[in-house]
């Protein structure tokens, strides 16, 4: 899942970071509220943390700007422990809040549970022929085998499963599943797709996992 970190404090946005990318998160990050206003704007998230302190434009200037036009979930965070400030920002338009400091763990659980919420039209089992994607547990399994992934191999199979049928350039593969900003000219796409293929189909006579030349991958089943 993609998140998008709305935070000046360096030692906040370090931590989170880090600790999302561990649990298998795409994240990005603005240090203000005008970088945050425009990417929130211009990119897709399953969420965005938001502080309400921020140079440049607050919180609640940026939180306006998204509800003109998005409905993506959004928790805030605050030093400032005032009740007029959660209900400032329930009122108009965050789905939930958080004071600093704050526990990394009940962030996560919260981070989940927004996006759960946005998904309740999208299975969280996706099949593709004996392959089965469990969004929510995140694991994967092939004709009842489970495949040993890592949280950056889920995350790609997790992308193409969605789309399966559809090809994904190597622009569009950096974007859903490393930074906005990746080098989509460097070798890795490819690198972390022949590990998955080895892993997915490797074992298996149908393979599902395909290069379109000149295009880029689809996740699908082909005929024979």
């Amino acid at each position: 899942m993609k998140v998008l970190i709305v935070e000046d404090e360096q030692k906040v946005v370090d931590y989170l970071r880090s600790g999302l990318t561990e649990q298998g998160w795409v994240v990005d990050v603005a240090l203000d509220g005008e970088e945050g206003t425009h990417l929130a704007l211009e990119f897709d998230y399953d969420v965005i943390v938001l502080d309400v302190m921020l140079p440049r434009r607050d919180g609640f200037a940026v939180l306006a700007s998204l509800r003109e036009r998005k409905s993506t979930p959004v928790i805030m965070l605050t030093a400032r422990d005032h009740v007029n400030d959660r209900v400032r920002g329930l009122r108009e338009g965050a789905d939930d809040y958080l004071t600093k400091p704050f526990s990394f763990i009940e962030l996560v659980e919260r981070l989940h549970a927004l996006a759960r919420r946005t998904r309740v039209q999208e299975s969280t089992l996706i099949s593709v022929g004996d392959l089965f994607v469990d969004l929510i547990g995140r694991r994967a399994t092939r004709d009842g085998h489970r495949l040993d992934l890592t949280a950056k191999e889920f995350q790609l199979l997790s992308v193409l499963a969605r789309r399966q049928g559809d090809i994904l350039s190597k622009t569009a593969i950096t974007e859903l599943v490393w930074d906005v900003n990746f080098d989509s000219h460097t070798n890795v796409v490819e690198t972390a797709i022949k590990r998955l293929r080895a892993k997915l189909d490797g074992p298996f006579t149908t393979k599902l996992l395909h290069t379109v030349r000149g295009m880029g991958y689809v996740l699908e089943v082909r005929e024979a």
